[in-house]
């Protein structure tokens, strides 16, 4: 109901912001759940709110719907937006907490998480001031901090940003790589080797992660998982699941 998206290889129609969605059942429930993939809906099998929705719905707005408040419906639909972007740093925040190589920057790693987290638990008017972009400039420097302590010692090559899209990367060593921001859309890596590389903002849609090994990768998210291909040896952090839609799983 409150994200757009366009028709596209991930979804099958244009929805505006604020439209319900066609497969929007009255128990707001997904119509088509089960077959997201094959009626054309990638795009919602691979998105992930990082618990942003029942965040809002549950605590912000105390489990009043915009059905039964509609007068209510802008605002939530507007709340939303912000939250699932600290909610997303949260997750960093908690995965950057979790290396025992960025020891040093727990302290600081614990405050920015303790204030994000009182962030998304605002007034919704307290919750629309919010500066994301402010926040992310004050998350960024520790998460690649934490990064680099993670991925000393390894000589990971250096691809951030780096457009792989559809590149051949079958069997490549990658452990401990830069790969942040890198478009890896369509590229095929097939056994290759990503163990403690570094995947934040990384677009892995529609490649192929065949039997690839991605055990101890940096800031790996459902989403980005969830919108490639891979299969029954594909190695994952323990955090992570196997997308219904992979082979063999």
């Amino acid at each position: 109901m409150a994200l757009p998206f366009s028709r596209s290889a991930d979804f099958a129609v244009d929805k505006a912001a604020g439209e319900p969605c066609r497969n929007l059942g009255a128990d707001f429930r997904c119509g088509i759940h089960r077959d997201l993939r094959r009626k054309g809906f990638p795009g919602c099998v691979a998105y992930d709110c990082f618990g942003a929705g029942q965040k809002v719905s549950q605590v912000v707005y105390e489990g009043h719907d915009w059905r039964r408040r509609p007068g209510s419906a802008r605002e939530m639909f507007a709340v939303f937006p912000v939250v699932r972007q600290l909610h997303e740093l949260l997750w960093y925040l908690a995965e950057a907490l979790a290396l025992p190589a960025a020891r040093p920057l727990h302290a600081d790693l614990r405050a920015l998480q303790e204030e994000t987290e009182r962030l998304t638990r605002g007034a919704p008017e307290e919750i629309l001031a919010v500066d994301v972009a402010a926040c992310r400039e004050r998350v960024n420097p520790l998460l690649l901090r934490a990064s680099e302590l993670a991925r000393a010692g390894l000589r990971g090559k250096n691809r951030r940003g780096a457009d792989l899209m559809g590149a051949n990367l079958k069997g490549a060593d990658l452990r401990g790589a830069d790969l942040r921001g890198a478009y890896l859309i369509g590229a095929r890596l097939k056994g290759a080797d990503l163990r403690q590389a570094d995947l934040i903002g990384a677009d892995l849609r529609g490649a192929d992660l065949s039997g690839a090994d991605l055990t101890g990768s940096l800031f790996l998210t459902r989403s980005q998982v969830g919108a490639a291909q891979g299969d029954a040896a594909t190695k994952l952090p323990p955090a992570l699941e196997h997308p219904a839609h992979w082979t063999g799983r």
